[in-house]
């Protein structure tokens, strides 16, 4: 029995595109998303450790490079490994941090650039000029506001790699603190990683996070480093990814050793901020990748919505009998997944979250028709 009165083609139309819209979610978490629920990491008949250069690009990061650089430098891995900071044109107290560091620390390794790369703008110079100077084929990828969770964090990280493995992605999680921002900002990170991991594991990874994200030099050498998005301020974690990443050559490492951990921003408008910034690259990922996140952010936003027609217009007991199908499949994949993220005390709230993801998605999308910012730090 329906609430209010339309005609029955609206009526059974309305109910058609509310089940088609719940297949489509159905579909990603079955498919796509349950991969990671049931991830478990592969048993290596062999362990192989490769010397490693973690790279960091810095600049006017001298509170940051203080706080979080000594949880990187007592790393415990035997095998040789060095931990290059590039000082990007700072102004701060950073080149007296690192000088002080090497004192006592004989693997941290300062690269110091003085100039602008012209029509460069971002990141992606310092980096290169990082992977440039590093001795190790292995390069383990953060940022001066991150601290390894572990003091394993590059050993779980180089463990991901075997036969033909080029890529490994991270995850690069946010300090745990009170608040609903915390939430709503660590709850944006692991449904970012849910969609990203899972593609990888279904033989199409589409970006990692530079907070934490290893490649081969091999890899970054062979495809140019950045010179096919140098012009783009951002990407340099990302597109580059997306541009080189194959089912084959990628794996994923989600031990929560193997994490990375930042420090969340204190105000709404600056996360959104932040990820205005990280929206404008998206629009240049392949098409193929543009349709699937497209299709599964499209078919979020129309859930509830729907939802509430059809309980209106159509049948409400059938309607929340359709919802409630989604939100068990949804409920048992967020939980074992948050899990293995190490976000499980965010499950209580799924529901909430989930229909908050309407709003964070209308609120963002403008971003996609946004011009990158110029700045990366």
């Amino acid at each position: 029995m329906h609430l209010i009165q339309l005609p029955d083609f609206l009526q059974l139309t309305i109910f058609i595109c509310f089940c088609a819209i719940i297949a489509i979610q159905l579909f990603y978490y079955l498919f796509f998303f349950n991969r990671l629920a049931q991830y478990r990491a592969p048993e290596k008949t062999e362990s192989q450790e490769y010397p490693v250069s973690v790279i960091i690009c810095a600049r006017d990061e001298a509170e940051n490079i203080a706080r979080n650089l000594p949880g990187i430098l007592v790393q415990q891995y035997r095998t040789t490994h060095e931990v290059i900071v590039v000082n990007d044109n700072s102004t701060d107290e950073t080149k007296f941090l690192l000088d002080e560091f090497r004192k006592s620390f004989k693997n941290i390794n300062p690269v110091a650039l003085t100039q602008e790369a012209k029509m460069i703008p971002g990141k992606k110079f310092p980096l290169s000029m990082g992977i440039k100077s590093s001795k190790y084929e292995v390069v383990l990828l953060t940022d001066a506001d991150c601290v390894p969770a572990s003091e394993n964090w590059i050993q779980k990280m180089q463990d991901a790699y075997h036969d033909d493995v080029q890529i490994v992605l991270g995850y690069g999680a946010y300090h745990k603190k009170p608040g609903l921002l915390n939430k709503l900002i660590r709850f944006e990170t692991f449904h970012s990683a849910l969609q990203y991991f899972s593609f990888a594991l279904s033989g199409m990874p589409y970006m990692g996070v530079g907070r934490n994200l290893s490649y081969k030099k091999e890899l970054f050498y062979n495809n140019k480093g950045f010179s096919a998005i140098n012009h783009i301020p951002g990407g340099d974690d990302d597109l580059f990814i997306n541009k080189v990443a194959t089912k084959d050559n990628t794996a994923i490492a989600i031990d929560p050793e193997a994490h990375t951990l930042s420090e969340p921003k204190l105000s709404f408008g600056e996360w959104q901020k932040q990820k205005y910034r990280h929206y404008t690259t998206s629009k240049y990922y392949k098409p193929k990748h543009k349709f699937l996140l497209g299709l599964y952010s499209f078919s979020q936003i129309l859930v509830y919505p729907l939802f509430v027609a059809a309980l209106l217009f159509y049948n409400w007991w059938l309607a929340l009998a359709v919802l409630l199908l989604r939100m068990i499949v949804q409920g048992a994949v967020w939980r074992n997944t948050m899990k293995k993220l190490n976000e499980a005390d965010l499950w209580p709230y799924f529901i909430l979250l989930d229909i908050w993801m309407l709003f964070y998605y209308l609120l963002f999308t403008p971003a996609l028709f946004k011009k990158p910012a110029k700045n990366w730090n």
